[in-house]
């Protein structure tokens, strides 16, 4: 008797459409014995539309579920990877410090040598412009260890979105490069209102630098460093 009601009871699941495995886990009846009694039963056009729709849900669950766990193990890896080469960076000495000063100065400093009236100025000044708050620390700390700079020496210009704060900002850059307010110029905002509308202000949210150092003597030094440190490039190659 118990036979014929838990049978029936799959049966009904089934001609609804019902998978064995959805009516193994209301009834607990094993996969192939389900397979065994149900294998030559016709089913309606409505139970066969819920099998396969149930089958492309299956898919698509799993597809997503492989896709997350594809997610979580990329980033775990590249975690891994930069933990692990960020071990690889000892400490910075002063012959690291003198490279990388001249590689940011290379890659983002004023070195074009100013000219009036065709005739090349004999004055010129150091300007670093970046918005990455590490890259101007650490290039101050090259112009006072490396330049022997002194502080009072180092200005800073703002360039800042409309949006943005000056009294904030300010006050962060005080921070970073550890300079004090007198050392600041009025911030300027060279970016037009409509300019603005197109570019992700956000990524910017205490706007960029200008590292300003009025010392022509410190501006060819730093001119020598990249011809330096590109002959040695070059030499690599």
């Amino acid at each position: 008797m118990y036979m014929n009601s838990i049978y029936n009871k799959a049966l009904l699941l089934r001609l609804k459409g019902y998978s064995y495995n959805e009516i193994n886990q209301k009834l607990s009846i094993p996969k192939s014995t389900l397979s065994s009694w149900f294998c030559n039963i016709k089913l309606s056009d409505d139970a066969i539309s819920r099998l396969k729709s149930r089958v492309a849900m299956g898919t698509l669950n799993g597809l997503v579920k492989r896709n997350k766990l594809q997610t979580i193990l990329a980033k775990e890896k590249a975690k891994n990877i930069r933990l692990k080469f960020s071990k690889k960076i000892k400490r910075i000495s002063k012959k690291d410090l003198i490279i990388i000063g001249t590689a940011l100065y290379w890659a983002e400093g004023y070195k074009r040598l100013k000219k009036v009236n065709g005739r090349e100025i004999t004055a010129h000044m150091i300007a670093f412009t970046n918005s990455d708050a590490v890259m101007v620390r650490i290039f101050i700390l090259f112009l006072q260890n490396i330049l022997n700079i002194s502080s009072n020496k180092i200005f800073i210009e703002t360039r800042l979105f409309p949006h943005i704060s000056a009294i904030e900002a300010i006050k962060y850059w005080m921070n970073i490069t550890k300079l004090d307010e007198s050392q600041f110029y009025k911030p300027t905002y060279p970016i037009s209102r409509q300019s603005q509308s197109k570019r992700p202000t956000e990524r910017l949210p205490y706007g960029t630098v200008r590292v300003i150092v009025s010392d022509t003597e410190s501006f060819y030094k730093l001119l020598g460093f990249i011809d330096g440190l590109q002959n040695r490039i070059e030499s690599l190659v």
